[in-house]
């Protein structure tokens, strides 16, 4: 297990690694990246400065009691104390994510890490949030500088909740982003980031801002969402020309076309960020390994439908959603009927935990999902980002140092075992 660190100490740490480590060892800066030319190939290191229950399920669980269950980091700090819940988090912040981490990822062929930050870290929260994350983002670029991996920073918290999803810090049944004190924060929180970040004397390393991670447009105003980026957009570029990442909010990415264009006042360096898991849903989960490859078959041209630069920020090998606490703390599964108003389609034994654990079998079926979305992502966008760095160890099939050590993520990563399986690319 390793010890609690303070961020003085981590840096420490990157400062003695980068002077004892061979010249030919630290990577050069370069100047930007290159959209466009140069395929993102990432990985997320979410549940660090954003909790999520699937991911650290230790933190949850041992501060749930019967009738108050932790399922967000709201409802953690409420418990604690908003005055006791940076002391709380703190053990967490300091070793959750290392300078090895980053070697590793680096050494594994990937060349970016996207960075879930929630507004409150920014500014001064409603609720009972803690701040004392935003130093740990500094250390995380120093790191990248470090080993010559690139950097998104994305806001994947935002007041009232973008989405409704724990993810966003506070579980909600709706989303109540949107009004105008909503808004209000969230650009003074992204003002913070892009006056530090998104400035030119970060570009060699952050390579874009994502200004909302999962907006729901489901069940928000499209055209509100449209504004706020393009208010977002424009406030970015009186500080600079760093690329601006946004959502498809679960569309298709071709429905905003014709948005944040050249032709739509002269807008540069703008991405679409879309989000493919196929196991939300109970038809979904009832899928076999070749449904779920035919689906990417199928549905991969339509990646290649936007006008923008588009990469796939978040995907996983999951074909169940069988991760413990993956739905929610203590929400169950759909596969087995454990979530609510859903039925028994098959056990979850075998399918999800420790990849250690996986049979052979389903090391092949989780390997042949894995080959089929980077086949479609390489050919049909400008990348991808997969979700996530690693976990505490219940969820294998979303915890790419396990899968890597198991020899399930390709290595290198064009390596394919199952060859060709579409037609279309």
């Amino acid at each position: 297990m390793r010890s609690s660190l303070s961020l003085l100490a981590i840096l420490a740490n990157a400062a003695f690694r980068a002077d004892a480590a061979p010249a030919n060892d630290i990577h050069s800066r370069g100047v930007s990246f290159n959209w466009g030319s140069e395929k993102v190939r990432g990985v997320n290191l979410g549940g660090w400065l954003v909790l999520e229950s699937f991911i650290t399920p230790s933190i949850f669980e041992s501060h749930s009691e019967p009738g108050y269950p932790i399922i967000d980091e709201w409802t953690l700090c409420e418990k604690v104390g908003q005055s006791k819940c940076a002391e709380v988090l703190k053990p967490h912040w300091d070793t959750f994510v290392t300078l090895d981490d980053f070697w590793k990822i680096k050494n594994a062929g990937f060349n970016l890490v996207r960075i879930p930050v929630g507004y409150w870290s920014y500014v001064d929260p409603w609720g009972p949030y803690a701040q004392g994350a935003a130093p740990y983002v500094d250390a995380a670029i120093d790191w990248a500088r470090i080993t010559g991996l690139k950097v998104v920073i994305d806001l994947h918290g935002a007041p009232k909740s973008q989405n409704g999803f724990d993810h966003s810090g506070h579980r909600a049944p709706t989303p109540g982003w949107g009004d105008a004190d909503s808004l209000g924060y969230t650009h003074a929180a992204l003002r913070k980031i892009e006056e530090k970040y998104a400035v030119p004397s970060m570009q060699d390393v952050v390579v874009a801002i994502q200004i909302l991670n999962e907006p729901y447009m489901i069940k928000l105003d499209k055209d509100m969402v449209k504004s706020f980026y393009r208010d977002a957009y424009e406030n970015l570029r009186r500080i600079s020309d760093t690329p601006v990442m946004l959502h498809d909010g679960f569309f298709q990415p071709s429905w905003m076309n014709g948005f944040l264009t050249p032709q739509d006042n002269n807008a540069q360096n703008v991405i679409v960020d879309h989000h493919e898991y196929q196991i939300f849903d109970k038809d979904l989960v009832a899928m076999s390994v070749d449904q779920h490859v035919n689906m990417m078959c199928n549905s991969a041209d339509n990646l290649a439908s936007s006008d923008k630069w588009t990469i796939v920020g978040e995907w996983s090998s999951a074909l169940t959603d069988c991760a413990k606490h993956l739905n929610g703390f203590a929400s169950g599964s759909r596969l087995d009927g454990s979530y609510p108003s859903t039925s028994y389609v098959a056990s979850c034994t075998g399918k999800s935990g420790r990849v250690s654990d996986w049979s052979n079998e389903w090391k092949d079926s989780i390997r042949r999902y894995i080959e089929v979305q980077l086949d479609a992502y390489e050919a049909k966008t400008q990348g991808w980002i997969f979700w996530n760095f690693k976990t505490e160890g219940s969820a294998g099939d979303w915890d790419l140092f396990q899968l890597l050590d198991g020899g399930v993520f390709p290595q290198p990563l064009s390596e394919r075992r199952f060859g060709k399986q579409c037609a279309n690319f």
